[in-house]
């Protein structure tokens, strides 16, 4: 008989918490603060996870604590297994209640008529809805802490199954005394030299997008003021410093002194439905469905306003 494999290295997850929080704070007393706990007691947390691992985490010198060698391989490592147990453990949940579903959104979109029509099908399942920001789709529902999120294009899709929804046009927002306000429409050779300002932080996949950076001909788009803020990016563009792109659905609580025109001749706007690849949970394929029959991309409660939405067979973009 072949020989049996060994048994894995337990480790026990409370250790490696402890250990990912002094690798952040490199001290062991603000850790221990952070963990609610004594540093003494801390210390001989740490000590017990060194004895498991036979090798030293932290170097105490008279300028502070350092990571060893073996502590900076063991960081991503442990980061990583954290991860995975908080997965093992929401995927398990799942699993044991296939009668709940959680749904998430960003900002500027509505998922009520999907989610009503899912509650009024399924009277005994517990939904629930979630806001999310506009780049937490992908990690959202790979962390599990969602089932489904309806969400706008574009963010990182691989591992997720992706059916399109609607179409939303995209506009230039300019402040009301600007050359362009109040022109029917503008297209990209109208904004040509118009500087677009980025907000500092922001996903490079989603500001390429929206800045329409480069331009087709292959020149960058040009460089605004950074702004720290989506708040502060609109005072910059009020002040005659800056436009930018959006939809007519984020503009529609513009500040006054602010107003949009058509931008014509770009792609739109694609909001979409996103869930896991491969999800089995039955309450996902229903939101699906509900999804593509009510969230069309017009006022709720008005049908007649609903654009014509993407068949969900379309290629991706």
């Amino acid at each position: 008989m072949p020989d049996s494999p060994p048994p894995p290295t337990i480790f026990d997850l409370r250790l490696v918490w402890c250990f990912t929080v002094v690798a952040e704070y490199l001290h062991f007393g603000r850790a221990a603060e952070a963990l609610h706990t004594t540093q003494p007691s801390l210390s001989r947390q740490i000590h017990r996870l060194e004895e498991q691992l036979g090798a030293r985490l932290f170097e105490r010198t008279p300028q502070g604590n350092h990571l060893t060698p073996a502590g900076e391989v063991f960081l991503p490592l442990a980061t990583a297994l954290l991860r995975s147990a908080d997965q093992a453990a929401a995927r398990t949940r799942a699993a044991a209640r296939p009668s709940r579903i959680n749904i998430g959104y960003t900002p500027g979109i509505i998922v009520t008529p999907a989610v009503r029509e899912l509650r009024h099908r399924h009277p005994d399942a517990d939904v629930r809805t979630l806001h999310l920001a506009g780049d937490e789709p992908r990690p959202a529902l790979l962390d599990h802490r969602v089932d489904a999120v309806v969400a706008r294009l574009p963010f990182p899709d691989d591992g997720l199954d992706v059916t399109k929804l609607y179409d939303e046009p995209r506009v230039l927002v300019v402040s009301l005394d600007h050359r362009l306000a109040g022109k029917e429409s503008v297209t990209l050779d109208d904004i040509a030299d118009e500087p677009l300002p980025q907000v500092r932080g922001a996903d490079p996949l989603v500001s390429a997008f929206w800045r329409i950076d480069p331009r087709p001909d292959g020149r960058p788009a040009p460089d605004g003021p950074v702004a720290e803020t989506v708040e502060d990016k609109f005072e910059l563009i009020a002040a005659g410093q800056a436009v930018t792109i959006s939809t007519h659905v984020h503009t529609h609580t513009l500040r006054p002194d602010l107003t949009t025109v058509p931008l014509e001749g770009v792609e739109p706007s694609h909001v979409v439905l996103a869930t896991r690849t491969h999800e089995r949970n039955g309450l996902v394929t229903a939101f699906r469905t509900y999804a593509r029959a009510h969230l069309t991309g017009g006022d709720p409660a008005d049908p007649e306003s609903a654009p014509p939405s993407w068949s969900a067979e379309s290629p991706h973009p």
